[in-house]
């Protein structure tokens, strides 16, 4: 018996209709306020059209009329635009130390940030979770808004993560947290849509939306810090791999230093280099070698080895030199097979004065495929910056869902 035969809708009115509508509305929510006369300019769709999605768009409460704008000579403007405060949007970031917030209207304005900080408490994915919807319903109470208004939530973990399924392969500074479905877990608890994203992949969208990378359609920003790690954006989009590892640069093998094999749960090789803690491991190494009186040294903290590098002062210009031949390496490696037009280099490290210096040095040498260098700009923020980014670009389908 053969089944019911089916048809594809592609090219059926009320898909087209929502292809325009989706359109409409992401320039909307790009402009803030505009006329019609703006969208057909910028759509390139014809005028009736764009009154037909409109009077679609003004019926299911999603933009409203402001009236008349300042006339140019003719006719005066009738403007509308999208209504930001029909929603909100939550970004999280997850880390061993505390988990933060970020919570927005439709367009990306900030609304209200909180940061829980985790010593003390329980954190296995259970308790994780629980705390992430007990600490969005006081947020969002406290903006005067609904529960039902949270329409999408984008977590960031500093973990390898399956972004299709949402299972994050390992936290080995929590709890438990093996093989965690995370965005079924944060559905279940939270109620909205949900998307889990490794915290690296979401800085780099986070210095593209607004920070150092706008603009770039094809760059890597690496963070270095207390863990070594790279996001990748290729024309326009993040760049995952086949196995979601790619930009895990802190298991990278180093040429006569070391060739053990990449182990999930341990530091990699270029990690254990060029951390904080190798940093300062490296510059207690030094001293000691130097034969330094420093009083202190070995209670030195990264920053202020790289503020004494900065200053030239030997022994931590020493080490901040190697590091930066060492990234160096890695950035040359990276542009023989990616040729990025731009390196971003983030975290405590990574974006340093210092640091940064000495790698624009070593890079002089390379003939060609080497990048621009900039420091990321938005710090702390990036991560939550960047969820916020990729849950704006969900908007209008969440708003306009298939019939």
């Amino acid at each position: 018996m053969t089944g019911k035969k089916t048809t594809s809708p592609i090219g059926r009115p009320p898909l087209l209709r929502r292809t325009n509508a989706l359109t409409l509305l992401k320039l909307l929510r790009e402009a803030g306020t505009c006329s019609r006369a703006d969208l057909v300019r910028t759509s390139g769709m014809s005028a009736p059209t764009v009154t037909n999605v409109i009077a679609d768009l003004l019926s299911a409460e999603l933009v409203q009329p402001l009236g008349e704008g300042a006339s140019n000579g003719g006719r005066p403007p009738d403007l509308i635009r999208f209504k930001a405060e029909r929603g909100c949007l939550v970004s999280v970031r997850i880390t061993a130390q505390f988990v933060s917030f970020l919570l927005t209207d439709l367009c990306g304005k900030e609304l209200d940030t909180s940061e829980v900080w985790l010593a003390g408490r329980k954190t296995t994915p259970e308790a994780v979770c629980a705390l992430i919807a007990e600490e969005i319903r006081r947020i969002v109470r406290a903006q005067g808004l609904k529960r039902d208004q949270v329409l999408a939530l984008v977590a960031g973990v500093p973990a390898i993560t399956n972004v299709d399924e949402g299972v994050v392969l390992a936290i080995s500074t929590l709890e438990n947290w093996h093989d965690v479905p995370l965005r079924s877990m944060l559905k279940r608890s939270v109620g909205c849509q949900v998307t889990v994203e490794n915290d690296t992949n979401l800085a780099a969208l986070g210095e593209r939306m607004e920070g150092a990378a706008q603009g770039e359609t094809s760059f890597v920003e690496i963070d270095i810090g207390a863990n070594v790690s790279a996001g990748i954006v290729l024309d326009g989009r993040l760049y995952h791999g086949a196995q979601w590892s790619a930009g895990e640069i802190g298991y990278l093998r180093l040429p006569h230093i070391s060739r053990r094999d990449p182990v999930l749960h341990e530091f990699g090789a270029l990690e254990a280099v060029l951390s904080s803690t190798g940093i300062q491991q490296s510059w207690r190494e030094t001293t000691a070698q130097l034969g330094t009186t420093m009083r202190g040294a070995g209670r030195v903290d990264v920053t202020a080895i790289l503020d004494m590098a900065q200053r030239g002062e030997a022994a931590a210009k020493q080490v901040v030199k190697q590091r930066a031949a060492i990234v160096a390496d890695v950035i040359v490696n990276l542009s023989l097979i990616l040729n990025p037009g731009l390196v971003v280099l983030g975290g405590e490290v990574g974006r340093h004065p210092a640091l940064i210096g000495f790698v624009r040095k070593e890079l002089e040498r390379s003939e060609f495929a080497v990048p621009r260098i900039a420091a990321a700009s938005l710090g702390e923020a990036a991560v939550l910056r960047g969820a916020i980014a990729m849950a704006l670009e969900a908007i209008p389908s969440i708003l306009l869902p298939l019939p």
